[in-house]
């Protein structure tokens, strides 16, 4: 049997069927990455703020990463939910993501806690020894933090083809190398613009570019 030949008819509503599939499944939004980039830059200075005039809040501000967590969730289920067509790969960075605030979350868990059982070690030897300890374990977190961020970032950017997030990606694994070689200030500023550079820039540069799409696919009226 012969392939039915399309009409010119039937091949503009093809073509308008696929605009409208393209227009639900643009879904690649710098939300996320911008808000992000905001918690940890804010987490990152205020940490600063912390070491360079000595003082403690009475929280971790690093536990402020619960609420990127769960904003995240939301807007991944959310998106789901508005799709009509299902895009490769789509569940596998929302899933990223969220496994990567979780990450975030726990080894801000796991470093207070270990930090706080180094503490008695470090005082115990400065007392005996009469002199500062050359070892100081937070020097040591934002190299970790670094390395983690780095991973859903240059992912991301790679899967979306967008160079400004995989360079971020990267930006932030170089940052982790310096950290092991500079004071715990310095560690946090680069910490704060990694954020900058890895999140809240390309997302807002990925939200210009999906307001874009948008705009560009709704229909015209003539």
């Amino acid at each position: 049997m012969e392939d039915k030949k399309l009409t010119e008819k039937e091949s503009l509503d093809l073509i308008t069927q696929m605009i409208n599939k393209a227009k639900d499944s643009v879904h690649d939004t710098g939300i996320t990455a911008i808000m992000w980039g905001a918690v940890i830059t804010l987490c990152s200075l205020v940490r600063l703020a912390e070491v360079r005039y000595d003082f403690r809040l009475p929280f971790d501000i690093y536990m402020l990463t619960v609420v990127a967590v769960i904003p995240t969730i939301i807007f991944s289920v959310r998106e789901k939910k508005a799709r009509r067509v299902k895009v490769y790969g789509e569940e596998f960075n929302d899933y990223l993501w969220i496994a990567f605030g979780i990450s975030v979350f726990l080894v801000s868990i796991i470093t207070t806690k270990l930090g706080n059982d180094v503490r008695p070690l470090i005082d115990g030897y400065e007392k005996l020894a009469g002199q500062r300890s050359p070892f100081h374990f937070y020097e040591y977190v934002s190299s970790f933090f670094l390395m983690l961020y780095g991973l859903p970032t240059f992912v991301s950017g790679v899967c979306m083809k967008f160079k400004p997030m995989t360079f971020g990606g990267i930006f932030c694994w170089v940052c982790a190398i310096v950290t092991l070689y500079t004071t715990a200030q310095v560690d946090l500023l680069l910490t704060a613009i990694s954020a900058i550079m890895a999140w809240l820039i390309p997302g807002i540069l990925l939200e210009i570019e999906h307001r874009k799409a948008k705009q560009a696919l709704k229909p015209t009226h003539v």
